[in-house]
């Protein structure tokens, strides 16, 4: 690993360009990229990296052993060492195929929130392992708003005590590891019913509010030593009436230095979300997010344009050069802790990581099961008599975890179990009369880009339509628990169903289990 020269030795450009983090592909080829409007090809990374000295990369996509090296061939590259980031609130395997993959942290609430230290403690060793050395997570948001399309189950809880305990303790995990942690997105992001990836959320709360529900969190993980804290592109009137909290100098400034006496790292959310995008130029967003106080620009649309930008604002005046030292100060201490050579792939998805993530996924499973021979009983014994039908958000972005070889796909077809994979947009063509008993699992969850916390509309009309000719069988829900509670009043007390926060195999195979489609271990 590189060593990092003096401060002061540093040109203004490579000042500024440390103040930077690009997101990349994980994948080691530029025929791998998957978002090629958001990742470079590799002759740019190069650029960017080696000659302007960027001191950060984002990366999404790809496997734990392809991380691994590309984590070293991005070092390799750079001028100084590099801040490696992930979002990975939910462990390595969320983003990084083979790691552990723990449920969503709101299913914590279910099982224990002592879970959240054994998470955070896993997270840093695979993180750690592959070369990741900068973890945005946990999560310090408060779901208490179940439209929030975008934090939802991402959230440790719905209450300001629940968030608290978790996020303190994910991090208190994390501590012995060469990582830093992240908590997001501040000053609060889960009372909001617009996710900022497309449109600009607003809170409407008074002070008081933010200081009983909103900030607590935030204060707690900056007592239990979190090393970063990330922005929300949200707009708090009552806390900055002419900025939104990215580009706020009291809210970065006057409440989380001053006030949350807090002395790490601000990183804004990404630059290229429509919820600041949609509202300034990339220059302006460069220029007053540095003099509302953030170290690290996270994702600017052009980050040469941001470069410059903010170097002739320095170079005229308008941003003094203290500051811009002060956050290149703080980038280094991070960085003479955490920029280490990955400790190897050993400590990847270890037997015991597992059985932790499994034991999360399948105790917070909650069911309802009023016959207990389920799908073995006389009326269904018959194998035509039964469709397999499965909802998802999106049927192309779904592969993580449906598949044919998934529980929820293979397990049913063991019954002759017709599969029928579908989105609420396509419910409309659907010929409900022309289909027989059904077994109906919904996956669906808050995420970004969705727009929407709910599920489609399609699919409260056609569970009406199923229970009316009594032929929904069961229901099996995966991923948002208020899909349930949508759900439930409109279920007859005879029609078995089963909840997981995880939709992953482990939760399918146990949900089944409950429902009767599959031999218990």
């Amino acid at each position: 690993m590189k060593s990092l020269p003096d401060i002061n030795s540093l040109s203004l450009q490579e000042l500024v360009a440390q103040m930077v983090t690009i997101r990349a592909s994980g994948y080691l080829y530029d025929h791998q990229i998957q978002y090629p409007q958001w990742e470079s090809p590799n002759r740019s990374l190069l650029t960017l990296l080696g000659e302007y000295g960027v001191g950060g990369v984002i990366l999404v996509g790809g496997s734990a052993p392809e991380i691994y090296l590309r984590s070293q061939q991005l070092q390799a590259w750079a001028k100084f060492p590099l801040l490696i980031a992930a979002d990975i609130e939910e462990g390595v395997g969320q983003r990084f195929k083979g790691a552990t993959w723990f449920p969503p942290p709101m299913a914590l609430q279910s099982v224990s929130p002592d879970y959240a230290e054994a998470m955070g403690k896993i997270t840093a060793i695979e993180a750690a392992a592959i070369g990741i050395n900068w973890l945005f997570a946990p999560v310090a948001d408060v779901n208490n708003n179940p439209a929030n399309p975008v934090i939802n189950i991402r959230a440790f809880g719905e209450t300001t005590g629940e968030v608290m305990g978790a996020t303190r303790a994910f991090i208190l995990g994390t501590k012995p590891y060469p990582v830093l942690t992240t908590v997001k997105h501040f000053p609060g992001h889960g009372d909001t019913a617009v996710d900022s990836h497309l449109h600009t959320p607003v809170i409407p709360h008074d002070r008081d509010r933010f200081n009983q529900v909103e900030l607590p969190p935030f204060a707690h993980a900056i007592a239990a030593g979190v090393d970063a804290v990330m922005t929300a592109h949200i707009s708090a009137p009552a806390l900055d009436s002419d900025n939104l909290a990215t580009l706020s100098p009291h809210i970065l400034t006057g409440i989380l230095r001053h006030e949350l006496k807090f002395e790490g790292l601000v990183v804004t959310d990404a630059l290229i979300m429509a919820g600041v995008a949609n509202r300034y130029t990339p220059e302006q967003v460069a220029v007053q997010a540095v003099k509302a106080g953030a170290d690290i620009l996270l994702m600017p649309i052009d980050p040469v344009l941001t470069i410059d930008t903010v170097c002739k604002a320095v170079e005229s005046g308008e941003i003094p050069r203290d500051r811009i030292l002060a956050s290149v100060e703080r980038i280094w201490k991070a960085k003479a802790r955490v920029c280490q050579a990955p400790t190897g792939l050993a400590s990847v998805a270890q037997s015991e990581h597992l059985a932790i993530a499994e034991a999360i996924a399948t105790h917070s499973i909650r069911f309802h099961v009023p016959n207990p021979s389920g799908f073995e009983s006389a009326s269904l014994k018959d194998k035509d008599e039964l469709v397999n039908l499965i909802l998802v958000d999106d049927p192309l972005a779904c592969e993580e975890f449906l598949h044919p070889r998934s529980p929820a796909v293979a397990l049913p077809h063991q019954y002759g179990c017709q599969r029928l994979v579908l989105d609420g947009h396509a419910l409309s063509h659907l010929h409900i009369e022309k289909l027989p008993n059904v077994f109906l699992q919904i996956f669906s969850r808050g995420n970004p880009f969705r727009g929407s916390a709910e599920m489609h509309g399609q699919t409260q009309s056609l569970i009406q339509t199923l229970v009316s000719k009594q032929k929904l069988k069961a229901i099996a829900v995966y991923g948002s628990p208020y899909n349930l509670d949508r759900l439930l009043p409109l279920l007859p007390a005879n029609v078995p169903w089963a909840f997981a926060y995880s939709q992953q195999p482990a939760a399918q195979e146990a949900i089944l289990q409950k429902l009767g489609l599959a031999k218990k271990n």
